[in-house]
């Protein structure tokens, strides 16, 4: 007696086709068994949520049991702070997802690849004049790495793009001086150089470290699970539906990834800014000690808010006797390492990346702080 084929059973000459789909609710081919009852739906849909979600949610949660006073104002702050970082982030989004739509991705690949030392250079000088902050360049970066970009340049451009920006330079040159603001985009050309050439050395010493450094579930993948590259350049993707499709899907993808994130950046931020004395800073890193900048360095990891209000801080402490380099390691390490960028960086790469973008942080915001001081003269 012949056997009814199932619904993955390869349709032959000796198989009959089946004449009836499969009921309504049936699993189909290839795909796991349903979950039965009401629990295990609500926890598979639970594993399939954003983790930066989920976060949000438990965060807001833990602010209504433990501090419901504080949590109207910070949901004003979010509210006002995700305000205003909407248009870069919807500049920093359109442009990630028009690099993917149009398939520039490879002429991009191409700058940031050849000679790794000439790239790098390349790198670190377009990071320090870049208008993105350091949230707002995640997207493009995660297009970089996705394309095929080595890690070294993408390091480079990274970390040298959160210290300074054009309208970042005029604001530093008219809260302190022009000198600090040239200095703060040296320190941030230099913070990209270092990196971005220890990043190309660690790679030379230990090739699987440069490889596979996006996490799985933001690598773009088709439905065959392999890339799905644009094979021509074309700018005005917007005239061919396929590459209008992928822009969208990239955009909200980007999206999805960057609200939740920066929500909970500014809902800690709020909390620092309601709970943290506004003369910690003058305590904690005043005078000339050997481990001040040492200090601000690592204060910048959970006390800097953000490049606009970090400029008028470090000035009028400056102006109250704090020495430059202490400043200096504060504003570069902080731009880079505070809670949002962190954060950014930790939701995009691997773990052993993520480790190696902050030592490298700290280390060079350290190392340039220093460099400063000598040349001032300062001993610090």
């Amino acid at each position: 007696m012949a056997t009814t084929p199932s619904c993955c059973t390869p349709h032959t000459a000796e198989s009959p086709t089946p004449t009836a789909a499969p009921p309504s609710g049936a699993p189909s081919c290839g795909s796991p068994p349903a979950a039965s009852g009401v629990a295990p739906r609500f926890l598979q849909r639970l594993r399939n949520t954003d983790r930066s979600l989920l976060a949000l949610l438990a965060l807001l949660t833990g602010m209504a049991w433990a501090a419901p006073a504080q949590l109207g104002p910070s949901l004003h702050f979010m509210a006002a702070s995700l305000a205003g970082l909407a248009p870069v982030l919807a500049l920093s989004v359109a442009l990630a997802a028009g690099i993917r739509a149009s398939g520039a991705e490879s002429l991009i690949g191409r700058a940031f690849t050849g000679r790794q030392g000439r790239a790098i250079a390349l790198a670190a000088l377009a990071g320090a004049l870049s208008p993105l902050c350091s949230c707002g360049v995640v997207p493009l970066i995660a297009g970089l790495l996705a394309g095929g970009v080595p890690l070294a340049p993408v390091m480079a451009f990274w970390l040298a793009s959160p210290v300074i920006d054009p309208a970042m330079f005029v604001l530093t040159a008219g809260a302190i001086d022009l000198e600090f603001a040239v200095v703060k985009t040296l320190a941030a050309i230099a913070l990209g150089l270092l990196g971005g050439f220890a990043t190309f050395a660690l790679a030379s010493l230990y090739p699987h470290l440069g490889r596979d450094v996006l996490r799985a579930e933001r690598q773009p993948q088709c439905a065959t699970g392999k890339r799905a590259p644009i094979p021509s350049v074309q700018w005005s993707f917007w005239r061919d539906a396929t590459r209008r499709a992928r822009f969208g899907a990239q955009a909200l993808s980007h999206l999805r990834l960057l609200v939740p994130l920066m929500a909970i950046a500014f809902l800690l931020e709020s909390l620092m800014v309601a709970w943290l004395p506004a003369n910690a800073f003058a305590q904690w890193l005043g005078g000339q000690q050997a481990w001040a900048v040492p200090a601000a360095v690592l204060l910048g990891i959970p006390a800097y808010l953000n490049g606009t209000a970090a400029v008028p801080l470090m000035g009028g402490m400056i102006g109250m006797g704090l020495d430059r380099p202490v400043a200096l390691a504060f504003m570069v390490a902080g731009g880079v390492t505070s809670v949002p960028a962190a954060m950014a960086v930790w939701t995009l790469v691997k773990p052993r990346v993520f480790a190696q973008y902050l030592v490298l942080a700290l280390l060079g915001s350290t190392l340039i702080a220093y460099a400063y001081a000598a040349w001032l003269g300062l001993g610090t």
